[in-house]
Formats: structure tokens, sequence, C-alpha cells
């Protein structure tokens, strides 16, 4: 064979394996492994060489929109749109509010020589992130073991910690992921030393979500007390129990006391009983003035007869003479009703007897 038919031969299979080529550069789909975050909108765009007529799209093996040139969409339902761009060779598709369950092919069909093209859909969610506990408060130099909790993410976050807005190195932290349903749960633990008051922040993220979700607590650090306060503290602790027990201790005896010195009905009715007996013996009784029968006025001369004594007085016949009662101290009170005297108890007082001498 000469030169010129090995030329021709090799032409003959090159040409076809060109028009294979140009048939397949003809339609190109891009993205072709596009990841979104669920929630928000995923868009695809099929640029076509040449003329066309009808192109579908295909989510999850379900036809969901068809494009007519020039100008013609014809969608579904509400989730899906298209629209063209600058001239009918380009179409652009969205997928409106992505969710999960929208992942995995989606399939471009232009009728025709151009064949069909096929990109793979990634949705990632974002969950909740949480430091259990709150807020913090130890002694200064203590060790203190915090926990974040992330729950409902795909795929697993990615979680790092910042102390006062700065990273906190991985070595002081550890994280577990493990599956819950269609997602993830992750577990981190980080221990640090408390020397200053400070704000600690976890932080999860995916690689769709513009700006990391996180949680923060305030660790408040407080000096470490000296041993004279510690003592002071137990001294205080014990002296205060002490006087609470002495308390009640005394509560307890007043109460015994005043019960017992507390009289009843009976011994309160026979001391007033008895109180009022004594104060009827005992109380002076209220007397009249007596009229006084053997007063006589001055200038005026007894009719009794008298005797001279030895000394040469005049003492009166005794039998004229009448005894004066003891008005204050006598037993002896004067009835005026029958004008004599009668006996009173006897109060104690002794009776006395007085004469009158002229």
């Amino acid at each position: 064979m000469t030169v010129a038919g090995k030329s021709w031969l090799s032409l003959l299979v090159i040409l076809p394996l060109l028009s294979t080529e140009v048939m397949s550069n003809a339609f190109q789909l891009e993205p072709l492994n596009p990841t979104v975050l669920q929630g928000s909108d995923a868009h695809f765009n099929a640029t076509v060489f040449g003329d066309w007529k009808v192109m579908t799209w295909t989510v999850q093996d379900l036809l969901v929109l068809t494009a007519q040139a020039p100008d013609t969409i014809i969608s579904a339902s509400d989730e899906f749109s298209a629209r063209f761009c600058a001239d009918i060779r380009c179409v652009e598709f969205t997928i409106k509010n992505v969710t999960r369950a929208q992942a995995g092919p989606v399939m471009c069909t232009i009728q025709g020589d151009f064949g069909q093209k096929t990109a793979h859909l990634e949705v990632q969610e974002s969950g909740t992130v949480s430091i259990t506990g709150g807020n913090v408060t130890v002694v200064q130099d203590q060790l203190v073991d915090l926990q974040c909790i992330t729950t409902d993410w795909f795929p697993p976050p990615n979680v790092t910690w910042t102390q006062n807005s700065q990273p906190v190195n991985p070595s002081q932290y550890s994280t577990t992921s493990t599956p819950s349903g269609d997602s993830f749960t992750s577990t981190s633990n980080l221990t640090l030393q408390a020397v200053r008051n400070t704000t600690v922040q976890c932080l999860a993220t995916v690689p769709t979500l513009p700006v990391p979700l996180s949680s923060s607590v305030i660790l408040v650090v407080v000096p470490k007390p000296s041993d004279w306060t510690v003592l002071i503290a137990v001294v205080a602790s014990f002296g205060g129990l002490a006087l609470l027990v002495l308390l009640i201790i005394g509560i307890i005896f007043c109460c015994k006391r005043r019960k017992e010195t507390k009289p009843n009905y009976q011994d309160e009715m026979m001391r007033t009983r008895t109180q009022s007996q004594l104060s009827g013996v005992h109380r002076p009784e209220v007397r009249k003035g007596q009229v006084n029968s053997v007063y006589e006025p001055e200038n005026r001369t007894s009719a009794a007869p008298s005797e001279v004594t030895d000394s040469g007085f005049f003492q009166a016949n005794t039998s004229n003479i009448s005894e004066m009662p003891d008005v204050v101290n006598s037993n002896q009170v004067w009835n005026s009703y029958n004008n004599s005297y009668e006996n009173v108890e006897d109060s104690g007082f002794k009776k006395h007897r007085h004469v009158t001498i002229v």
C-alpha cells in the first residue's frame, strides 16, 4: 500500500471520532456537582451550540420542566423555573427552596442529535448549636470542662472554639459525631484553665453555610481564697450552727417553763377566794365619830361630889366618872339606835381605859 492510501485510511478512521467529539461539545451543562444549603436555590445552565427545539429537565427521575425555543417555558410546579439567557442558546434552570429530598441526579435532555447530560445535586443542612450549663463561675486557676452539642446537621459540622474571639488550640478540645436518622449529632468537649473572665464561644459550620452558627457562655473567675479566709468561713459556719442550736434550746426551755408556771382555772379561783377572805379580815373598819358623853364645857362646875386627897387635889368620885371608849383601838362600836356600845371582832388591838382627873 502506498503512502497516499495509508493517509486516506487514517482520515476515514479519524473523521467519525471528530464527529462524535463535535456532537458532544455541542451541548454543555454546568455545574455538574453543585452543593447548596437546604432552603436556598440551586441553579443550572444549559448551553447549546446549534439549533434546537425542545429541552426537558428531570429531577430524581421526574420530569419537572420543558423549554421550547424560542420563548416557551412549561413548569410542573412553582418549585421549578427556567429563563432564556441572552439568546436561545442558553437556558437557566432553577430549583427553589431546595430540600434534601431533591438531592441527587438532575438531568437535561435536548431532543435531536444533542443527547443528554446529568449533574449531581448535593444538599447540606444546618441545625442547632448549644453549650450546655450556661454561664459558669469558677475559682482562679481551676480547670473548666465545657460541652457543646450540635443537632440535625448534614453532613457532620466542623466545630471550633474561641476564647475572647481568639481561636482555641484544637489540642484543648475533641469532637465526635454520630448519625441520628438522616442527619448527624456532634459533641465537642473543651478543657481550659480559668485565668480571668472570659467569653467562650462554640462555632459550627458546613461548607455551604455563609456564617457559622454559634453559642457562647461567660466564664466568671473569682480570686482564690486564702487559708485565713477558709478558716474564718469554717469558724463562722460552726458558730452560726451553735448559736442556732442554743436559740432553739432556749425557746424550748422558755415554753416549758411557761407551761409549768401557768395556773389553771381552779388554782386561780382558789387564790382569788383566799385573797378576798384575807382582805375582809384585815381591812380596817370605817368608824364614825361618837358623841363624848362625859365632855363638860369649861367654867362649869360639876355637881358630882368630890373629895380632897392628901396632896390637896380634888378627886372626882369614881361613881360619876364615865369611861371614854377608845374610838380608834377599841373593839367596841357605839350603836346609835340603842345608845350602847357593841363588841366587834377582835382585830388584834388591846383595850385602854382612860380616866379624866380634874
